[in-house]
């Protein structure tokens, strides 16, 4: 079975790998961390101005920020206990899900796992849920953890441990 875990450095993402090493048993796991290109962001912020570096030099600062997150998470997910892990940057084509959704089918990952906000109702609605796209878009189980996640499963633990 291959895991990929979704990660972008929040508690949220970190919870997800966590919840992912105490519930999969995975082998091997890819983390992946989706950056978006410079044009990416113009077009769907066209207020947005350059700094005065062309889109390539940015590009490549933003693709180096996100292989760091993705090798952070990764190490993360070995001390989780995860085996076999591997890591990789991912570039937004127009949409985060979307990334995700095309390394899993790249990986054929059997699971994709990703924190989630917990956003609900008009917020949600205004800002876009990755959790719920992959939900609808995903060819394959998609594991959705959520804030209240961590409390659950350690309540778990303690009560299997007496």
């Amino acid at each position: 079975m291959t895991t990929l875990i979704a990660y972008d450095g929040s508690e949220d993402s970190q919870r997800a790998i966590t919840v992912a090493a105490r519930l999969l048993t995975a082998a091997p796991t890819c983390v992946v961390t989706v950056w978006e290109p410079l044009i990416t962001q113009i077009s769907s912020q066209p207020m947005s101005v350059a700094t005065g570096d062309d889109a390539e030099v940015i590009d490549e600062r933003m693709r180096a920020d996100a292989e760091r997150r993705a090798a952070e998470g990764a190490e993360l997910a070995r001390q989780a206990g995860l085996g076999d892990v591997t890591y990789r940057a991912a570039a937004d084509p127009g949409t985060i899900w979307d990334a995700l959704i095309a390394a899993a089918d790249e990986l054929d990952a059997d699971v994709l796992v990703t924190g989630s906000r917990g956003l609900g109702g008009l917020k949600s609605l205004l800002l876009g849920s990755v959790s719920r796209n992959l939900l609808q878009h995903a060819a394959r189980p998609v594991l959705v953890v959520p804030p209240q996640a961590s409390a659950v499963i350690g309540s778990a633990d303690r009560a299997g441990q007496s």
